[in-house]
């Protein structure tokens, strides 16, 4: 088994390169938004992430958005809402993927819920991720923008999705990576990201598991059902490839190489931007009642991708000698 030793051995080399070679060990702050030449000459091309200060300054929804002024402005609009019991949306729940339960409600019920009014069971998180602030939200686009334009020209193109987030400081987005290049503004309140790059990736596990969704019972709780229209098994091809692990408690006996892993931890403040690059892993936590606008410009398919996909290969094969690796 030399040969799977020292592809073990590549693979722990190829993180720690990075690490001496272009990755901080924190994630730098600017003090002012860069130009579309620093921007992507600095950070997109180096895939690395940065916290972008003074950048939204103009918005006026720094100073609007509060509960008060969104109840007014949109109180009555019916808004998509995701409900959980536990707070994660779209992660590994007993051995499946889970997906929340998605709520059609007035906004201001779900305000009414997040200042405590009534007793609606579960966890509540306006996340639907379709570019919901220019259809659900429309309203509010004209205090925010609808691209960074620096971005926009250094990327030589427009946002494909632009998305309103607000939701339960117990809402927790599982760690994940997204084919974007992620340009995410907090409103209100903080957002604590821990990132993982993706010269990490030998180190994350991934699983398979069966679709699924949650579902409120009338008792008030809830119950996992499948997300199929029938109660055959699912085929391999159905299947949907996640990440079971939480990094802030991960559970190192059942997946030791996590140890490897070095995550950054990060957090993005009200007036604040995080660049943060397609391909990076990343588990987001908020505080309660936290606002924020995302921008995902699509990635581009280049050598980059290329050799991020020949990585993934290269782990599988890895991971089909445990004990080697």
């Amino acid at each position: 088994m030399a040969s799977v030793n020292s592809l073990a051995e590549a693979l722990e080399n190829l993180s720690l390169e990075a690490r001496e070679l272009y990755l901080n060990l924190e994630v730098p702050r600017l003090e002012k938004a860069p130009t579309p030449l620093e921007f992507l000459r600095d950070w997109v091309n180096p895939n690395v992430p940065v916290v972008i200060q003074n950048a939204i300054n103009q918005w006026p929804a720094l100073e609007k958005w509060n509960n008060a002024y969104l109840r007014e402005k949109i109180g009555q609009k019916i808004v998509t809402v995701a409900v959980t019991p536990n707070g994660y949306a779209d992660a590994v729940t007993e051995d499946k993927f889970v997906m929340p339960e998605e709520r059609e409600m007035k906004f201001c019920e779900f305000l009414d819920v997040l200042e405590g009014k009534g007793n609606d069971p579960g966890i509540f998180y306006v996340q639907k991720q379709n570019s919901n602030l220019t259809d659900e939200f429309r309203e509010l686009c004209e205090e925010v923008a609808l691209d960074i334009s620096w971005a926009s020209e250094a990327l030589g193109k427009e946002p494909d999705a632009v998305n309103f987030w607000m939701g339960d400081e117990r809402a927790i987005t599982s760690l994940h990576k997204d084919h974007y290049e992620n340009l995410y503004c907090v409103i209100q309140g903080k957002k604590i990201f821990t990132l993982v790059p993706p010269s990490d990736r030998p180190f994350i596990p991934y699983g398979f598991y069966d679709p699924a969704r949650f579902k409120a019972t009338k008792g008030g709780s809830f119950e996992i059902i499948k997300d199929s229209k029938n109660e055959t098994e699912y085929s391999t091809a159905d299947k949907v490839p996640w990440i079971s692990i939480d990094p802030l408690n991960p559970d190192l006996k059942r997946f030791p190489k996590f140890t490897k892993a070095k995550p950054i931890n990060c957090t993005v403040n009200a007036g604040e931007m995080l660049y943060l690059p397609s391909l990076w892993f990343h588990h987001v936590q908020q505080s309660h009642g936290c606002i924020a606008i995302n921008f995902w410009y699509d990635m581009e398919y280049d050598i980059k991708y290329n050799y991020f996909k020949f990585l993934e290969k290269v782990t599988e094969i890895a991971d089909q000698h445990p004990n080697h690796s």
